[in-house]
C-alpha cells in the first residue's frame, strides 16, 4: 500500500525512513527489482553505500548478472560509481547503464533497454580513461559495448522480456567479445 505522493508504506502505515530520514521501501523485491507486496518472499537486497575494491566490484557485479539479477549488478556499480576516484565514474555509471538496461529488456521494457544498453555502451566504449587503460580491472570495454549495441538492436526488432542471466555478459575477456 503506498500514500499519495507514491513513497511506500510499511504495514504499520509508517513511511519506510533510513537513518538519515530519506525515503526507502523496505518492500521485498524480485531478482528484477521489483517491488513485491509486504510480506512477500523476495530476493536479499544489495546494500547500499559499498566501498569495494575495483575487483571485488567486478566480480560482484558478474556473479549477480549470473544470477539474473541485473537490477542488483547496476546497485554494486553504482557503489563503485559514487564511492571510486573522479576520472573512473564515467566507466562505473556506463557499467550500471549497462546493467539496468538488461533489467529493462528482462522486465519487458524494450524501448528503455535499448536506449540505456545504447548509453551505456558509449559511456564504456568512450571512457576518456580508457586510451590509457584499455583493459582497466579486466573489463572488456569494446566486447561490453559490442553485447549492448547488439542486444539493443535485437530489442528493437523484438520487444519480447529477454531471460536476464541467458543475455548476461562477460565483464572481463574471455573470449575477447564481451559476449558469452
Amino acid at each position: 500500500m503506498g500514500d499519495a505522493d507514491g513513497q511506500g508504506t510499511g504495514t504499520d502505515g509508517a513511511r519506510d525512513r533510513d537513518e538519515e530520514g530519506r525515503a526507502r521501501s523496505a518492500r521485498p523485491r524480485d531478482g528484477l527489482g521489483r517491488p513485491l507486496p509486504y510480506g512477500a518472499s523476495g530476493v536479499e537486497r544489495q546494500p547500499e553505500g559499498v566501498v569495494r575494491a575495483p575487483d571485488d566490484t567486478v566480480a560482484e557485479a558478474q556473479r549477480l548478472l549470473d544470477a539474473g539479477m541485473p537490477f542488483h549488478a547496476h546497485e554494486v556499480f553504482e557503489d563503485a560509481w559514487k564511492s571510486g576516484p573522479e576520472a573512473e565514474r564515467p566507466l562505473w555509471r556506463g557499467l550500471a547503464q549497462l546493467a539496468v538496461g538488461l533489467t529493462h529488456a528482462a522486465r519487458g521494457n524494450a524501448k528503455g533497454g535499448a536506449r540505456l544498453l545504447r548509453r551505456g555502451a558509449g559511456g564504456v566504449a568512450e571512457w576518456p580513461g580508457g586510451a590509457s587503460h584499455p583493459r582497466l580491472y579486466g573489463l572488456d570495454r569494446a566486447g561490453l559495448a559490442r553485447w549492448a549495441r547488439a542486444l539493443a538492436a535485437r530489442l528493437d526488432e523484438d520487444a519480447t522480456p529477454v531471460d536476464a542471466a541467458a543475455h548476461a555478459p562477460r565483464l572481463t575477456a574471455v573470449s575477447g567479445s564481451g559476449e558469452r
